[in-house]
């Protein structure tokens, strides 16, 4: 059987069912390509461990208490939460609390989200152009490396696309009859957005919103109305936990952390809200505000060019120049379309899901991870696919042919420089060049000229040119281990100078400062930190390593281990691939009061933590910055017999974190010990008045 690319669908034949000869292979097809994503996804997925133990600690206090779960505490204690909403913790909680605390048992889930955001993408798109424009979409998504990357990684971005694809195909839906109740459905979908990454959820708001109120086919004071009542809807979703939050008295749930006066509410404002955007409430803010470049921090320079330049491009600019240039096509070729022309509808709803999404990204002043670009993913997969269908259906017209032209030529021309880049894979980076312009030049001969053989072997040399070096870069990322609480995507052992973060996680593809500096600061040079090197890519004395005050006694730090690492860790890479001491994690196990310890910061609680099965106190959260708990409230809990150990070190750069009158105080009134290279106070063995 011979496959066509028919014209693009009509807008009375739109959105009916697929002819029986397009389903035959269609279908086939489509799981062809969803086995494929799940294989690609799971494949040795347990290779990265625990991946961000950050959160993989935060699942697991889910999985010991059904409070912790609830509130995504980082431990079982209950002591503070992560500093994101919960519903990711709640899928990756439940699923450690049905199969066990494991690799497996965190991972599967972002993969399944993954396969199910595939499957989502390609029916949205095809519900308006058609089953090859449909798989097209859901390859392109499979394939982007920042989608490799995060769907086999545990932070929330996985559950947050799985939501925006699905909002988008309750919109296609939506907008096909002027259905109120798939719009509704939108809005729900998008409220349990919020829970997931709060505001992020929101930029796809704009793109949903105009195209029912262009594209729906009834009149416009029940269009309004209907977007009114998705409005109500995505408040109720989002809403209720931040009611439930408020109302819940503080003294008995954990501290939520990002916020400064522990509510959820200033935390979606403030730290992941507005402070992202602006910089400020705990982001950094401002000209040069942090590695990187200025204007953000981690994410490379603000402004137009932040995702072509060297932290986000590789992450998801692969296809971006093909995916405006066909953004601008259909709009220009649509501009004389009746009103819920279903082309145009598609162009609006993808082209404002990425425009605004990348536009934010750019230019938000804040915290700015490259790993953040999958949300723009599905978009750009989707405009991919749907402009290449449309333009082809219509390649009879020179401007049509231009158009699929301009698409194929920019492609495979910045994939180009993109490969130049990492000087990795010289003869794909010059196949995709040349096979490319190639294509690109052919595409402007009329299909009467080419006749049938020769126009569907310049489809497929445009496909495979366009798509072959975003698929190889996925696939390599797909081959390596990623931990950390920056991962980037790529090969193993491929060196870069761009963004700050890696595979091993802070910094370097082997840790902070080591590893490869794949990812390192602009130029790949490192600045120094207490105990560390500033070149890179040694790796002697790590982050924070060296000698400090209350732990890492060793010229290496990291609990008496080689690299670098926080006291009390085997080394390792930032936020992920840290293995605790043995002998530390021994003393923990054999405790049974409510927190088997508690340190500063969760870089050294959630290694101990996962590796002892006990409750570990991260002492102000993440960085160590969050004002929780108090001196007073400490003292209360070790009154009380509820913290067995203090561990000294740990913090964000090693400092103390937190109150730091809370390790003044302890060492003052309590005895200390060495446990496997890290300072350990009893707290119940307080000190003998001299």
């Amino acid at each position: 059987m011979t496959l066509t690319l028919d014209p693009a669908p009509a807008l009375e034949n739109a959105s009916s069912p697929p002819t029986r000869r397009a389903s035959a292979w269609s279908r086939p097809a489509l799981w062809a390509l969803l086995a494929a994503t799940a294989v690609l996804y799971l494949w040795d997925l347990s290779a990265s461990g625990w991946a961000n133990e950050f959160y993989a600690a935060s699942a697991q206090a889910g999985s010991q208490s059904w409070k912790a779960w609830l509130f995504a505490s980082l431990d079982a204690g209950n002591a503070i939460t992560v500093d994101k909403p919960p519903a990711a913790m709640w899928v990756m909680g439940l699923s450690m609390r049905i199969f066990g605390v494991n690799s497996w048992a965190l991972l599967v889930p972002q993969a399944l989200m993954g396969v199910g955001s595939v499957a989502l993408l390609s029916a949205a798109v095809r519900r308006w152009s058609g089953p090859v424009a449909g798989l097209l979409a859901g390859a392109a998504l499979a394939l982007t490396p920042v989608a490799v990357l995060m769907f086999r990684f545990d932070n929330p971005d996985a559950l947050l696309v799985l939501l925006l694809t699905a909002a988008a195909y309750t919109t296609v839906r939506a907008v096909e009859k002027g259905s109120w109740k798939w719009l509704a459905l939108t809005g729900v979908l998008l409220g349990f957005g919020f829970l997931t990454k709060m505001m992020q959820a929101f930029l796809v708001l704009p793109g949903f919103a105009l195209v029912y109120l262009v594209a729906a086919p009834i009149g416009l004071g029940r269009r309004v109305r209907d977007l009114l009542i998705a409005g109500a809807a995505l408040v109720a979703s989002g809403g209720w936990f931040v009611l439930l939050v408020s109302l819940w008295p503080a003294s008995s749930r954990p501290y939520i952390a990002g916020s400064t006066n522990n509510t959820l509410w200033e935390l979606a404002i403030g730290y992941n809200g507005l402070g992202r955007i602006f910089g400020g409430d705990g982001n950094p803010g401002g000209n040069g505000g942090g590695p990187g470049g200025g204007g953000g921090m981690f994410g490379g320079s603000a402004g137009i060019t932040r995702m072509f330049g060297d932290a986000f491009g590789l992450e998801i600019s692969w296809l971006l120049p093909g995916a405006l240039v066909a953004l601008v096509a259909l709009l220009i070729g649509t501009a004389r379309a009746p009103r819920t022309d279903r082309t145009r509808a598609a162009a609006i709803l993808w082209g404002g899901w990425t425009l605004v999404t990348a536009l934010t990204f750019s230019y938000m002043s804040g915290i700015a991870h490259p790993y953040y670009a999958i949300a723009l993913a599905p978009g750009i997969a989707a405009l991919v696919a749907i402009g290449a269908r449309a333009l082809w259906g219509w390649r009879e017209s020179i401007f049509a042919r231009v158009g699929l032209a301009a698409m194929v030529a920019v492609t495979v021309v910045w994939d180009f420089e993109l490969l130049g880049r990492v000087s990795w894979a010289p003869a794909l980076r010059w196949f995709v060049l040349f096979a490319g312009l190639v294509a690109a030049a052919a595409l402007l001969v009329p299909g009467s000229v080419l006749r049938r053989a020769g126009v569907i072997a310049v489809a497929t040399l445009a496909v495979v040119a366009g798509g072959a070096a975003t698929a190889a870069w996925g696939v390599g990322t797909a081959g390596t281990a990623h931990t950390g609480s920056t991962p980037t995507s790529g090969p193993a052992g491929v060196s870069t100078g761009g963004g700050f973060g890696g595979r091993g996680g802070f910094g370097g593809r082997g840790g902070f400062p080591g590893g490869d500096n794949r990812g390192g600061f602009p130029g790949g040079n490192l600045p120094s930190f207490p105990g560390g090197d500033s070149t890179g890519g040694s790796n002697q004395n790590g982050f924070p390593g060296g000698a400090t005050q209350n732990g890492g006694a060793t010229q290496n730090g990291g609990a008496g281990q080689s690299g670098g690492g926080f006291p009390g860790t085997g080394g390792g890479s930032f936020g992920g691939g840290q293995a605790a001491n043995s002998e530390l994690t021994a003393l923990l196990k054999a405790t049974n009061t409510r927190w088997a310890a508690a340190t500063n910061g969760s870089m050294q609680a959630a290694p101990l933590q996962l590796s002892s099965g006990r409750a570990v106190m991260a002492i102000g959260g993440f960085t160590g910055s969050d004002p929780s708990p108090t001196l007073a409230e400490f003292q209360a809990y070790v009154k009380a017999g509820e913290i067995r150990y203090y561990i000294g070190g740990g913090g964000m750069g090693g400092g103390r974190g937190g109150d730091s009158s809370i390790g003044s105080w302890v060492e003052q009134n309590f005895s200390s010990t060495t446990v496997g290279g890290s300072t350990v106070y009893d707290l119940t063995q307080p000190k003998t008045a001299s």
